[in-house]
């Protein structure tokens, strides 16, 4: 999608929510990054988490940055109203 905000998301492979929130993403044609905090080593996570401290100190997930908004959880609405479609 042209003009599209950059997307990013901290997820867990686990998680259904955050398979949904990927799910939506990809049905939509939203380009986004990800990263499956789960999958990563132990050096890794401590990286990314101090990273998603920023956006959300409660750790919960999926964590998902929009341009400047932050969602945290699969909320829908919220990321149609953020992506504007």
């Amino acid at each position: 999608m042209e003009g599209q905000k950059p997307v990013r998301m901290f997820t867990l492979s686990t998680c259904s929510h955050c398979k949904a929130a990927k799910k939506f993403m990809n049905d939509s044609h939203i380009a986004y990054d990800f990263t499956d905090v789960d999958l990563l080593s132990r050096t890794e996570q401590a990286a990314v988490l101090e990273e998603i401290r920023k956006y959300n100190p409660q750790f919960s997930f999926p964590t998902i940055i929009i341009g400047r908004d932050v969602i945290i959880g699969f909320q829908e609405a919220e990321i149609r109203k953020a992506l504007g479609i």
